[in-house]
């Protein structure tokens, strides 16, 4: 019984196209969202670094108000 349940199960042509289909879908998701990932961290990255340069500009102009004249 085993192998006619395996004969029909690998006989199947719709079964094995859908999964390849499926499968080419879903790699192309993930492709999409792993891109999608690496422009927000970069994006993420420059306004970082635009901020801390804000606030050492900050600290700066502050710490010049501080100087005796």
């Amino acid at each position: 019984m085993a192998k006619a349940l395996l004969g029909t199960f690998h006989s199947d042509q719709r079964t094995a196209a859908h999964l390849l289909s499926e499968n080419t879908r879903l790699r192309m998701r993930v492709r999409d969202l792993e891109d999608l990932v690496a422009r927000l961290q970069d994006e993420n990255d420059r306004m970082a670094q635009a901020a801390a340069v804000a606030i050492l500009d900050l600290e700066s102009d502050e710490l010049k108000e501080m100087q005796p004249v």
